[in-house]
């Protein structure tokens, strides 16, 4: 995963900034400088839904050209969910009910179908995160500041979830199967887990109203069963690109998944699994967005520190150098830590023949290699 940003994927200590952002445009109900809590509702907007169409002749067993007869009411005219929208005109005939509150906004003579505007639905957006708010975004959102420890993933899905850090296994290198116990002692809670994590663990995940889990990796196969997506509509992979649907026109995912190193079974990086576990027991944030396109979005854990005395304004951007620790993200050593050697300052070929920026590191086995500058992020 190539990080054009240079975003450090674990940052202990600065100025988490969290956006928090309407689906369409609203009233915010907070000011600048204004202190808010995890459950305070900081703005509220009216969502449009899609329309709904009926095809009700065949609903009702009617020729089309006998459906406006059938209907109760006009275009134009409301009707709460469960009333009696149109009914067969004989005895016995068969009736058809709203399915939803909303508007008659059309009726079609040839083929009988009819189209209805459900009500907009009261959409209600709160803070998810303990801070304060610094920028107001006029009906659309807010920017909120908190001093954190914060940490990046590579891949994650689901909703932004503000709950309890649990330590769901002891090893970084441990895969969450279906023989774990996930039960009720975990409800409501993000876990912390190792290399990966099956599609059965994440069901029962989901079913013991589990939060969040953080892992380092999970195999493609597993999340397609979890997500039952094997269409190609909803799954798109390739060599030169690879993206999912837009988050709001696909289910609720039950729970909210970040990933920290990339698909398949890898264990969490060390001193990702190390900070995590350090904080076990506290309240976070976990946010699942991706995106691979501008504006960038990469999934992230915010815990906010208990002691921010010694708080940094922004996220501290350490240099590519010999000592560096850096994780590596290469297809053969994703995930793993290293230690850089030199950093010349003109490409080198490399196993594939490529000439290209490379860095040259080192292992715990001392057998130095070359890795290309944008197949590693700098930790320390």
């Amino acid at each position: 995963m190539y990080n054009p940003e240079g975003t450090p994927p674990l940052i202990p200590n600065a100025m988490a900034r969290i956006e928090r952002r309407l689906p369409q445009p609203g009233n915010i109900l907070v000011r600048v400088g204004e202190r808010v809590e995890p459950e305070s509702k900081i703005a509220t907007a009216f969502v449009t839904m899609p329309p709904q169409v009926i095809n009700m002749a065949q609903t009702l067993g009617i020729p089309p050209a006998q459906v406006e007869r059938a209907m109760r009411l006009e275009r134009g005219n409301r009707l709460a969910q469960g009333e009696v929208l149109a009914r067969a005109n004989r005895l016995g005939g068969r009736v058809c009910y709203m399915p939803v509150s909303g508007m008659i906004t059309a009726l079609d003579h040839e083929t009988g179908y009819v189209t209805i505007v459900p009500d907009p639905i009261e959409y209600e957006l709160y803070s998810a995160i303990r801070g304060i708010v610094m920028e107001v975004f006029p009906h659309e959102g807010v920017l909120i500041e908190t001093p954190a420890a914060q940490v990046y993933g590579v891949f994650g899905l689901g909703k932004t979830q503000w709950a309890v850090l649990q330590l769901f296994v002891t090893d970084p290198s441990e895969v969450i199967t279906d023989e774990h116990r996930i039960d009720s002692r975990n409800a409501y809670a993000i876990l912390i887990g190792g290399a990966g994590i099956t599609a059965g663990a994440l069901r029962r995940a989901v079913k013991e109203n589990v939060y969040g889990i953080i892992v380092g990796g999970i195999e493609e196969r597993e999340l397609r069963a979890f997500l039952e997506w094997s269409g190609v509509h909803y799954w798109h992979t390739g060599g030169q690109s690879w993206y999912m649907p837009d988050r709001h026109q696909v289910p609720d995912f039950g729970l909210t998944l970040v990933v920290t190193e990339g698909f398949g079974i890898h264990p969490m990086a060390q001193p990702i699994f190390d900070l995590l576990s350090a904080h076990d027991l506290q309240e976070a944030l976990i946010e699942g967005v991706t995106c691979l396109r501008m504006p960038l979005r990469r999934p992230r854990i915010i815990i906010p520190s208990m002691h921010s005395a010694e708080v940094q304004m922004d996220a501290p951007r350490p240099p590519l150098q010999p000592g560096s620790t850096v994780r590596l993200l290469d297809a053969a050593h994703l995930g793993q830590i290293a230690q850089v050697q030199a950093v010349p300052t003109t490409p080198r070929r490399i196993r594939s023949g490529v000439r290209t920026a490379a860095v040259e590191v080192v292992q715990d086995n001392g057998i130095p290699f070359w890795v290309p500058r944008a197949n590693l992020e700098v930790l320390t």
